[in-house]
């Protein structure tokens, strides 16, 4: 199968290619199921022809042929089994991008996301290559077997024909008594693992606060449901398998029964009796290998079921036209955010303009929305109501790989990924530039704590940094916001695991920034980080309080500590800790 671009495939034309390979696996099953009947045809002459005349050289010439049509056979059997992992392997390849976006955007949209879309689409690879899918490829040629030991004998004909009928309601029944168990026990088992894969995330605070028991029996509570649905459906599915086993050799023994009867009285020859047998059993085979692999392949269903609900509820961006380099002019006009299915606006009406080498430091009490906006400003959120542009253009009219070269952002919660420290800094470039990664470090004043690291820049640190420091840790996601001098950075309490040799190397980095031209928001709740700004932006309850040049926020609000106030009142403003680094 060609391997065409994965980003002009969509999920609907991967379908499709799929659907076109099956006219080569309707091939490929033409030739098996037409050289399966070799066996019937050699063992009727031999029984007719070879045992009645006694001549070897045509005993000699029937068991050549039927070898070279055996050994062809095989080649076409192992030929197919090699296409139907390719195309499993294609069809893996050319929806991952599009499933990690979707599942991606899904996290981002609803907060709801995890890897078992990638699981699915493993699940569909796996279920492509397996014996049971090529079983059901093999079921439509039942009718036509059935016809030819019909042409043989009508009564071998209804035989066959009644047999068929037995197993395909059998099969129906298996369908219809496991679905629902297994559907469940599907559920439940995806369940209980994102259980404890929350809890590996937070290995330190299980162990520490002594959660490993509740966590157990969280598990256990979910697994015991899950395999109590497995046991269910795998009990009722191994009792029509029994069936369905004893049933398929029933028939066969019946339709020798019904042959030999046939032959005594002179309406068969021997050779047809075995024929007919051999058959049967080809016949009969795909329903009953469907039967045994019910079980994997309503596993499979459920998965697509799934991919198909995915992709239909996050489809892939359209494909937008590159814009050119951005300046780093921001502005948020009439910003409102509502979260998905929340009532109550975490932002209202966020207006403010950044200038390229401006540094704006934002600054409220908890829940005032300050990261909620970090997100909307990088576009990680949509904004329910408003526009948020970058030079013009709106920050979601920019495709994210266009866009992300341009953009730094450093989030509340540093998450740093497998692989090098120099890595991390490159933003998992395949193909990083060592200089630019040196530099971004250096101008995140970390250079140094790198290189003392044991192996420099080629440290590996671990799962998700797990081998490193909180403070160490952001100071290198610091230095990733800042690779490739980006023209609009975001930092979000950049300062927040840093000691004081920390602090000073985040203004010095802000400082770089505003040299090379970037837009910065610095959202901070130590009043140090402020005098590196040159606006302030004070929030409180998702609105703009107070917005304006550093220097005339500081003095409103110094003027309104001294002026004349009840004591108490006073005090009261004094606590405010947003008061409190807006005095500073």
């Amino acid at each position: 199968m060609a391997n065409p671009s994965i980003d002009a495939i969509t999920f609907k034309g991967a379908i499709s290619n799929c659907r076109r390979s099956l006219r080569w696996l309707v091939l490929f099953s033409l030739g098996i199921n037409l050289l399966i009947l070799t066996s019937p045809i050699y063992m009727m002459q031999v029984f007719d022809r070879v045992l009645s005349s006694g001549r070897l050289e045509t005993l000699l010439f029937l068991t050549l042929i039927a070898g070279i049509a055996v050994f062809a056979m095989g080649l076409i059997d192992m030929a197919r089994g090699q296409f139907l992992v390719r195309v499993g392997n294609w069809l893996d390849r050319s929806l991952s991008a599009q499933v990690i976006a979707s599942a991606l955007a899904l996290r981002l949209n609803d907060g709801v996301g995890s890897v078992q879309p990638l699981r699915d689409l493993g699940t569909l690879r796996s279920t492509l290559a397996s014996p049971g899918f090529v079983a059901v490829i093999d079921t439509p040629w039942v009718p036509v077997f059935i016809l030819i030991i019909w042409l043989m004998h009508p009564v071998l004909g209804l035989i066959a024909l009644g047999s068929a009928a037995a197993l395909f309601t059998v099969g129906l029944l298996n369908e219809l008594t496991c679905r629902a168990a297994l559907k469940k026990a599907g559920q439940l088992s995806i369940a209980a693992i994102q259980e404890v894969g929350a809890a590996l995330r937070n290995a330190e605070a299980v162990q520490a606060m002594g959660m490993q028991p509740a966590i157990v029996e969280r598990y256990d509570h979910s697994s015991f449901q899950s395999l109590g649905a497995h046991q269910q459906a795998a009990d009722r599915g191994a009792a029509f398998i029994g069936l369905s086993k004893s049933l398929r050799f029933f028939v066969q023994i019946l339709i020798l029964g019904a042959g030999a009867w046939l032959v005594l009285r002179g309406e068969l020859t021997s050779g047809g009796m075995i024929a007919g047998s051999i058959l049967l059993g080809r016949a009969l085979a795909p329903v009953e290998q469907s039967i045994g692999a019910w079980k994997q392949l309503v596993v499979a269903r459920d998965a697509w079921q799934r991919l198909k609900q995915l992709l239909a509820e996050v489809p892939p961006q359209p494909d937008r036209m590159p814009l050119p380099e951005p300046t780093g002019v921001l502005e948020c006009d009439q910003l409102t955010f509502v979260p998905s299915g929340g009532k109550r606006p975490i932002l209202r009406n966020i207006t403010f303009h950044l200038d390229p080498g401006e540094v704006l430091g934002v600054v409220g009490p908890s829940a005032a929305g300050k990261s909620t906006l970090c997100k909307v400003v990088t576009g990680s959120w949509k904004p329910t109501r408003g526009r948020t542009t970058l030079d013009g253009a709106e920050i979601h009219s920019w495709r994210s790989e266009d866009l992300g070269p341009h953009l730094g952002y450093l989030p509340q919660e540093t998450e740093l990924f497998t692989g090098t420290v120099g890595e991390n800094i490159a933003r998992l470039l395949p193909e990083p530039d060592s200089a630019a990664v040196i530099e971004a470090a250096r101008s995140a004043g970390v250079h140094e704590l790198i290189l003392s690291l044991s192996a420099g820049y080629d440290t590996d640190i671990g799962d998700g940094g797990y081998f490193l420091s909180g403070g160490q840790r952001q100071r290198i996601g610091l230095a990733r916001a800042l690779y490739g001098k980006p023209k609009l950075i975001v930092l979000d309490e950049p300062n927040a695991n840093l000691d004081p040799q920390g602090e000073k190397a985040l203004l010095e980095a802000i400082l770089h920034a505003k040299q090379w031209g970037a837009a910065v928001i610095v959202v901070a709740h130590h009043p140090a980080i402020l005098r590196s700004t040159d606006k302030i932006m004070l929030m409180r309850e998702g609105k703009i309080e107070a917005l304006g040049r550093r220097d005339e926020i500081f003095g409103r609000f110094r003027a309104a500590l001294g002026s004349a106030q009840p004591a108490a009142s006073r005090s009261k403003d004094e606590s405010d800790p947003t008061t409190q680094e807006v005095r500073t």
